[in-house]
């Protein structure tokens, strides 16, 4: 599937979806399989035991401790995390308990144990976000979050740490674990010499790169698209993401990690040189292209994340939160704002009229202007009527979920405080 689409001879969504969560499991060579999961599961043989690559989240990993126990009997020697995120680690207590008196290995970069205890300090944000973020999935039946703590009480913190880089053997089979940042800053991403393959954990996603999460801690932009010339580097026959299809072929793989790189050294590149002439952020975020061309490549399409968002974080990471705005470095209430506004306006049902106007052809200055209107009157129903049709049209017009997610969400709050008289 994956050589096809990155061939052109089939498109995305022709041959099902590039990124399936059905727990099955796939043979991918005598000693190695794939569960396709939330994230995926990348398992190896060895001559004593099992090597894992993540372990999915809570609600996923009994399910994939399952279909490896389909494919073989031996026991789990060793985990390793690409990151923290809990879809990767989330599952890890299922692999503990699986062969009782046998706990595997655990192994991460340094920086995990430290994730681990942001998210218990802020379970409840975690939560919050994880809401606006997968809620759709939620109701669809499947939580990528624990039901009561973000990261599961059963995920412990690795074992075994590095700092650059750590060569192990397990059971004959050679590993080079190499960090790098990216997505996050506890990122590892793996060469096996024996299959010539990558384990990538999510430097690539069969989607724009998660390198602009609005409403996540720090991404590394530019040490992202470094990491994934190195991979393009190694002569790799087998790259296998934490998310998507795995590709095979040298130059193939060469190919794709390249041109992911290129669009993230482009992106770095014009922010800084905007940032250098004092360009506010607003004016960069407007300004900023990519190549439309590398944008409909299946694996670079904004069905995740999205440019715009990168945008901001490349800001943060090298010029911190002050927008360029003045008004903004110590601004008032947004409601005293909105209030102002409002009895400029002639009320706040005015702006959330002139808002129901302008959604169809400037849809980002309507929302601008329904948020004023109901921080002017929180409890106006009529306006919160606006408020969820903007943000449902918003909500249409978007490529991206974690767009999608936020404007759906908010559609959603509007439409509970709009109902009745």
């Amino acid at each position: 599937m994956s050589t096809d689409i990155i061939d052109g001879h089939a498109a995305p969504g022709e041959l099902g979806p590039l990124n399936r969560i059905n727990h099955q499991l796939s043979e991918l060579g005598s000693e190695l399989a794939v569960v396709e999961a939330f994230s995926h599961c990348i398992v190896f043989k060895t001559d004593d035991g099992l090597v894992t690559f993540d372990t999915s989240n809570e609600h996923g990993g009994k399910k994939c401790v399952e279909a490896i126990q389909s494919w073989t009997k031996d026991p789990f020697n060793t985990v390793v995390f690409t990151h923290g995120h809990i879809d990767h680690v989330g599952g890890c207590g299922a692999f503990c308990s699986a062969y009782e008196g046998r706990k595997p290995t655990i192994v991460g970069h340094e920086n995990v144990a430290a994730r681990f205890a942001r998210y218990r300090m802020t379970n409840g944000y975690n939560h919050v976000i994880n809401e606006r973020q997968f809620g759709q999935f939620k109701r669809r039946g499947y939580d990528l979050a624990g039901e009561s703590q973000f990261l599961p009480l059963s995920t412990p913190s690795p074992d075994i740490t590095y700092h650059n880089d750590l060569a192990m053997s397990v059971g004959g089979l050679e590993i080079q674990l190499n960090h790098a940042r990216g997505e996050t800053d506890d990122h590892t991403w793996a060469w096996i010499p024996k299959h010539k393959a990558i384990c990538a954990g999510d430097f690539f996603i069969w989607a724009f790169p998660n390198a602009g999460n609005p409403q996540k801690a720090q991404r590394y932009p530019r040490e992202w698209a470094a990491a994934l010339r190195d991979m393009a580097s190694r002569g790799a026959e087998l790259f296998l993401p934490a998310h998507g299809l795995p590709i095979s072929g040298e130059a193939r793989i060469r190919k794709v990690l390249n041109e992911v790189a290129e669009v993230l050294e482009t992106m770095v590149s014009q922010t800084i040189d905007l940032m250098n002439q004092g360009a506010s952020l607003n004016d960069i975020i407007h300004s900023v292209k990519v190549s439309p061309e590398l944008l409909a490549k299946p694996y670079l399409a904004p069905t995740y994340d999205e440019p715009e968002f990168v945008v901001r974080n490349i800001w943060r990471l090298y010029g911190g939160w002050y927008d360029g705005n003045p008004a903004q470095l110590k601004p008032a209430r947004d409601a005293l704002v909105a209030a102002e506004l409002a009895k400029l306006s002639g009320g706040a049902l005015k702006l959330a009229e002139r808002a129901r106007l302008l959604a169809q052809t400037d849809p980002r200055l309507a929302c601008h202007l329904v948020e004023f209107a109901v921080h002017a009157e929180p409890g106006n129903k009529a306006v919160h009527q606006a408020r969820a049709e903007v943000y449902q049209h918003r909500r249409s017009g978007e490529t991206s979920l974690m767009a999608k997610g936020i404007f759906g969400f908010t559609a959603n709050e509007s439409r509970q405080l709009g109902e009745g008289d």
